[in-house]
């Protein structure tokens, strides 16, 4: 019955939030209270709330240190050279954009926090896609699967959970997975190729010195890019050009996002948008205005060797990753902004992005501990396990990556590789298939876990993008468990799985 019942929370939330009956903050919030009085454990609810809010307070804490710190860097200009060195590779094509987008991404996700990699993708990227009305989906999407395959990096979390859980090295699952992972980004730039050369398609390419003339207040975002007359949501939103002191040129984690349309934008009046353009000053593409006065050229260097050393202990874990951004963010705004007026603007600068986000995160520990509580995710684990046939018993590799795409979409990473994976190495196991393997096929599913609704990161990503949830859902679904199925289809091919 549990099962059933979890299962069919999951499935409510979903259905909800991609239909956008309910606003995400409230649906983690209220279906699963609603589930687990249905379950017959309301009483116990504040416990699993508690109990939820008390895992997750440490990411909330890291994420809103992380926001106010990244903020701060990109208002004093340190991430301006790699928004110039990246919108020069991409000028106003369409396509370069987009492959732009997922280099960017897969680079700056070596820092193996998710957050991060978004806040700056999107800072760099987000005023392009508007200038040039491109989809903002296809952002958020690349993005997320770009993460979502460095995500496996020994200090990026999956990896590191599933060496703790089995008791092995996690060089020793990481390293030979490399070919596998190199191949699966491979395909994420391949797709990203695609998904830009359908933009172009749509939009046509301008030069750098020209961009469309109308800016309507309401533009169109392709949800289904390039799938032909795809369903648009409209996005309310300022015309995208510099940003002001304020910050707010980056795009910040507003309340607003893309609200439901289903008018398909024709390609002719697409095309027609894009050959109706005129002369426009090239520093409508620079993204981050040149000029704000919360830039600190002569703090350059100090900001850049300040953030290395961050990213650098936060590798070597030399101290909590919560801890390391709360010094960060204090010594950031104390060297750039001495005067306290000027500390305080920057804090309410970034206010909107650490509230919804933060929000965020403590509303989907509610989910996660009436999951966890009320024990609806042993039963759902069980249950997977158990319906495995005798007969796949010697192929428990390719059933580890299998089930590691819903697994670690429905539920959190802690909860499959603490949880779950432990069951399925003792399986593996008893048929002789090795513990390391087992360990190695259950990442490839990050892809797709990045863009989980229990994933605290993917709500800064569209927050700053401005994109609906639920339209960030409906696009990414199937192209990050394509990303995946190609990362498990080469890790067999090259014997590693």
């Amino acid at each position: 019955m549990l099962t059933i019942l979890g299962f069919a929370m999951i499935a409510t939330f979903l259905v909800l939030i991609m239909m956008k009956k309910m606003s995400p903050i409230a649906a983690l919030v209220l279906i699963p209270a609603l589930f687990c009085v249905i379950v017959g454990k309301g009483a116990h609810l504040g416990d699993y709330v508690i109990d939820g809010v008390s895992s997750l307070a440490p990411t909330a804490a890291m994420l809103m240190f992380a926001i106010v710190y990244f903020g701060v860097m990109i208002d004093v200009g340190l991430f301006d050279p790699i928004v110039r060195a990246i919108l020069r590779f991409c000028k106003a094509d369409p396509m370069r954009i987009v492959v732009g987008t997922a280099l960017l991404a897969a680079i700056v996700s070596l820092d193996g926090d998710g957050s991060t990699t978004f806040m700056i993708t999107v800072s760099a990227m987000y005023p392009l896609y508007k200038r040039l009305k491109m989809s903002l989906v296809v952002m958020t999407g690349v993005a997320a699967m770009a993460n979502g395959v460095m995500n496996t990096l020994p200090w990026g979390g999956p990896t590191a959970r599933a060496a703790t859980a089995l008791k092995v090295d996690a060089t020793d699952i990481f390293v030979p997975m490399i070919p596998a992972l190199a191949v699966g980004l491979v395909a994420v730039l391949v797709l990203a190729y695609v998904l830009g050369v359908r933009e172009r398609r749509r939009l046509g390419t301008l030069s750098l010195g020209e961009a469309p003339a109308r800016e309507a207040e309401t533009e169109a975002v392709l949800v289904g890019a390039g799938a032909g007359a795809g369903a648009v949501s409209g996005v309310s939103g300022a015309r995208a050009g510099s940003g002001a002191g304020s910050g707010a040129a980056h795009g910040g984690v507003g309340g607003g996002g893309a609200a439901a349309g289903r008018d398909g934008a024709s390609e002719a009046s697409d095309a027609s948008d894009a050959s109706d353009a005129s002369d426009a000053s090239e520093d409508d593409f620079k993204g981050l205005d040149p000029n704000r006065p919360t830039l600190r050229p002569k703090l350059y260097w100090f900001n850049a060797l300040l953030t290395v050393a961050l990213l650098t202990s936060m590798i070597m874990e030399l101290l909590p990753i919560p801890v390391l951004f709360l010094v960060g963010a204090a010594l950031a705004l104390t060297v750039n902004f001495p005067r306290v007026p000027d500390q305080k603007a920057r804090i309410a600068a970034h206010a909107d992005n650490v509230l919804n986000v933060s929000g965020m995160v403590f509303a989907a520990a509610v989910f996660t501990g009436v999951l966890t509580g009320t024990g609806m995710v042993d039963h759902m684990a069980n249950w997977l396990v158990d319906t495995i046939p005798d007969g796949m018993g010697p192929q428990m590799g390719l059933v580890t990556g299998l089930l590691s795409l819903p697994l670690t979409y429905f539920m959190s990473n802690d909860g499959f590789y603490f949880g779950v994976l432990p069951v399925l190495a003792e399986a593996g196991q008893a048929h002789g298939v090795s513990t390391l393997e087992i360990a190695r096929a259950s990442i490839v599913g990050q892809p797709l876990h990045m863009s989980s609704p229990l994933v605290p990161a993917v709500y800064v990503l569209v927050g700053m993008a401005k994109v609906e949830f639920g339209d960030h859902t409906r696009f990414v679904v199937k192209w990050a468990v394509l990303t995946s199925l190609v990362i498990l289809a080469a890790g067999i091919v090259f014997g590693i799985i």
